[in-house]
């Protein structure tokens, strides 16, 4: 049934999602908990209930459009205690979901700049370190103007490719 590992990891990750979907739908407006028609004695909803409803508010949206039993927003509660408790639950469900979408921060130029330095400084030295292990004689000099032309031509795709990444972030 699951071919890899990624199956068994994503038919897995569904059900707990389903299964948590399903408990939530317990804890959602509109139930019997809080309904005085039902209970007399039923507690008003207070701020826990409704930060808890606001948290949920995506979901009990959901729900609700199968289902009368589910509301988004719960009428038997306290007042502005609930109400308090809602806006604040809905403002933290809206950041989870804007910063779940956020793309990473783009980085300057200045950023770039220092890394192509650093890169370009690991290049040279790198460079040197081979030369020197192997031309242990003759035209070093020759051998080592060559290899720094190679390193500055390699620094500068490298500072190119960077800047043009940058530049499209």
């Amino acid at each position: 049934m699951f071919r890899n590992r990624k199956n068994l990891v994503f038919y897995a990750t569904v059900a707990v999602m389903l299964i948590i979907t399903l408990l939530l739908v317990g804890c959602a407006p509109g139930n019997d908990r809080w309904d005085r028609g039902i209970n007399p004695s039923a507690p008003e909803a207070g701020f826990w209930a409704g930060l808890w409803h606001g948290f949920i508010l995506i979901l009990s949206f959901i729900m609700s459009l199968f289902t009368r039993e589910i509301g988004i927003y719960e009428v038997n509660n306290k007042g502005w205690q609930y109400n308090l408790g809602f806006v604040l639950g809905v403002c933290i469900s809206a950041g989870i979901l804007t910063r779940s979408g956020k793309k990473r921060k783009k980085m300057n130029m200045a950023e770039l700049e220092d890394i192509g330095g650093r890169i370009e400084e690991k290049v040279r030295t790198g460079l040197k370190e081979w030369l020197d292990e192997s031309l242990r004689e003759g035209k070093k000099k020759e051998k080592m103007e060559e290899w720094e032309e190679i390193a500055k031509k390699i620094v500068e795709k490298i500072k190119n490719a960077l800047k043009s990444w940058g530049k499209s972030e």
